[in-house]
């Protein structure tokens, strides 16, 4: 952490690092599915997909219809798509791996049993000195008694703490 906390009071910065994490995981998975023994056939498969069909399964995808692979193109279609979702399985925020959580979840409902009672703790971030710590740019913490337009401001202007 940064004495001024600069990089805390950028806006964009969660964001852009989100995205670097984003893609040095996907690249790090296209990598190891490069060195798999599977990449000649992955390969070939790219080569070898016809657009028109694979916009075509896309539109019909889009418009809410249940697709199923009704030709040999449309099948290497999907199998492409598969190939993708297996490099995107890796991918902190991509639709495979919510996919993949959302099975998760079921799994654990089928297996457990669905949760019968939540409990929600939301802690104001405006109230907790901690927080009020990590948003100011003192280095030495001292729990002040601060006005709340002040610890308000303190926290909308740091959104890391």
């Amino acid at each position: 952490m940064y004495h001024d906390k600069h990089f805390q009071k950028d806006s964009h910065f969660a964001l852009i690092a989100f995205n670097h994490e984003q893609i040095k995981q996907s690249t790090s998975s296209g990598y190891l599915l490069a060195e798999s023994p599977k990449f000649n056939n992955i390969s070939k498969r790219l080569m070898d997909v016809d657009v028109e069909v694979l916009s075509h399964l896309i539109q019909r995808m889009e418009d809410g219809e249940r697709v199923k692979p009704e030709t040999d193109e449309e099948s290497l279609g999907f199998q492409l798509i598969k190939d993708l979702d297996h490099v995107s399985g890796r991918v902190q925020g991509s639709t495979t791996t919510k996919k993949y959580m959302r099975n998760e979840i079921w799994s654990l409902i089928s297996f457990i049993g669905a949760p019968s009672w939540f409990i929600t703790f939301s802690p104001a971030d405006n109230m907790h000195p901690i927080s009020l710590y990590f948003a100011d740019t003192k280095e030495r913490f001292s729990p002040l008694l601060r006005e709340y337009d002040e610890r308000y401001k303190l926290i909308a202007n740091n959104p890391v703490a």
